[in-house]
């Protein structure tokens, strides 16, 4: 099986994550949106919600698994037996972080190659963060997510 891991913190996941994702899924035969677990990072949302919402969100998604992982992700794709990463790119400046992401996993897991997929046009701006800053600032951000973190925003709030 081809399998590929699509790491990220994914707080939250987004509508543009969801477009690398669909795009992935016609490279590969299986894969897994791995909910990367930071601690010297501070999340608006909890790994455990992180993953109920993806695991809603994607139910419907076929050749997906979501799991999360507090490590180097070469060494949970290893332990999957995944040999490619994906990566999604916005901008230049995206491009800068992962050029050093990908060749720290390199040094790290020769074996393993990052694939980097583009944004499309309509999601280069979007962003975990931006889309964070706008819902608490009271933008209506229901074209930019899936329903699933919809809801995980509206529970947050209560």
């Amino acid at each position: 099986m081809n399998l590929a891991i699509y790491p990220g913190s994914f707080d939250p996941f987004t509508n543009g994550h969801l477009d690398i994702l669909r795009r992935a899924l016609s490279l590969f035969d299986k894969v897994i949106v791995l909910v990367a677990v930071n601690s010297s990072k501070k999340s608006r949302f909890t790994t455990e919600e992180r993953v109920a919402s993806l695991r809603e969100a994607l139910a419907d998604t076929p050749n997906v698994e979501v799991d999360s992982w507090e490590g180097l992700t070469v060494d949970y794709a290893r332990q999957k037996g995944a040999k490619h990463i994906i990566r999604g790119l916005r901008a230049v400046t995206d491009f800068e972080y992962e050029f050093q992401l990908a060749s720290a996993n390199r040094f790290a897991a020769p074996e393993i190659d990052m694939v980097f997929l583009m944004a499309s046009s309509e999601h280069s701006f979007v962003s975990s963060s931006v889309v964070d800053e706008l819902q608490k600032n009271g933008a209506d951000v229901s074209s930019l997510v899936p329903s699933a973190i919809l809801r995980l925003y509206e529970k947050k709030r209560r």
